[in-house]
């Protein structure tokens, strides 16, 4: 991956981005994006327009999410330790011992995921998991008003870690579902930007998909595409403990997963694949029987409908904080999108 890329990615896996709380990453996005693209924009939702060609009778929108799931503080108890509830998906057994860091109106504090110690748990309760009502964050606060000097009850905390580069081009980091995904989006912008292309396309860094792909309602509904693509992660298969005949079998290096099922545009999906076979890209299908927890879920259904497409980059290891990806896995991902950019002409009918 080339240096630049590589390190505005590891700008992207760094800087926080709560469900809605997503302004300084769309910054970090606008800035890496502007010399590629005609016009950048955002909506009143927070989702991130960066646009090529913006007068295309043809609209193109490619979707990637820039939010992350987390906690919120919801109770400051009498010595100060916080209660906190889930920001979409979070798996409590992966939050124990945790370090965090809580964003506040003035700015980052740090602290810790606390609970009972295993000499303190009865025998018959040792090794099994907390409930999240049970566990708290401990900022070092005495008390109550202390606390309350600091944190107020709505401020999001994430994980406390950053990326990590392992061997054989491999990135692991918390919130690689879906830096990843955003990350292509804009690199596709960059492949196209001194090509000539037939179609408007919209890069678009969408929020809240982990709350219910809300971004990608209202982004499709004001770009009004012709066609999209949403670019995510979905689950590498390529480790122990997991089931390949049920949920397929996907590997690092394999190969961005391109998706068919009644959630995709059937021409979509044949045209990425006949790219992909003439370009040598290497991808991996991915079966999908019905709408997809993904954006692509919410912009097939907008307005009068989107020929939508899906194409995610395998994960392991996902909702925790050592989610892992392969960065040429990402390259692949960003070539087939943008060669079928180049492809499409103004006239394309995505009518099955």
């Amino acid at each position: 991956m080339r240096k630049e890329s590589l390190t505005f990615l590891k700008k992207l896996l760094s800087t926080p981005s709560p469900s809605g709380f997503e302004p300084k990453i769309q910054k970090v996005c606008k800035d890496y994006a502007t010399p590629y693209v005609d016009k950048i924009y955002k909506d009143v939702h927070g989702n991130q327009f960066h646009v090529k060609n913006p007068k295309g009778k043809l609209r193109i929108m490619l979707a990637g999410h820039v939010d992350e799931i987390a906690l919120m503080v919801n109770h400051i108890d009498s010595k100060g330790f916080l209660g906190f509830m889930a920001i979409g998906g979070v798996d409590p057994s992966v939050l124990d011992g945790q370090r965090v860091q809580i964003h506040t109106e003035k700015g980052a504090l740090p602290g810790v995921i606390g609970r009972r110690a295993i000499h303190l748990t009865d025998l018959a309760d040792r090794g099994k998991g907390m409930k999240m009502h049970q566990m708290w964050i401990d900022i070092g606060a005495r008390s109550k008003n202390e606390a309350e000097k600091h944190v107020a009850i709505g401020d999001p905390a994430t994980m406390n870690v950053t990326h990590l580069e392992l061997m054989n081009g491999r990135m692991v980091a918390r919130a690689m579902d879906d830096r990843i995904g955003a990350f292509v989006v804009l690199e596709v912008m960059r492949l196209i930007a001194n090509k000539k292309i037939e179609c408007a396309v919209y890069g678009v860094t969408t929020v809240q998909e982990e709350i219910g792909l809300r971004g990608a309602t209202t982004s499709a509904y004001g770009c009004d595409p012709h066609a999209a693509i949403a670019v995510d992660v979905s689950h590498a298969t390529d480790h122990p403990d997991v089931d390949s005949k049920r949920h397929g079998y996907f590997e690092l290096d394999g190969g961005p997963m391109v998706s068919r099922g009644p959630n995709i545009n059937p021409k979509i999906a044949k045209q990425l694949f006949a790219i992909a076979k003439k370009r040598k890209i290497p991808v991996q299908a991915e079966a999908a029987p019905r709408g997809t927890g993904t954006d692509a879920n919410a912009i097939q259904l907008s307005r009068g409908g989107v020929a939508t497409g899906l194409v995610s980059i395998p994960n392991r290891y996902m909702h925790s904080p050592v989610e892992m990806v392969s960065l040429k896995d990402a390259e692949n991902c960003a070539k087939l999108i943008s060669e079928w950019i180049l492809t499409l002409k103004s006239t394309a009918n995505f009518i099955p």
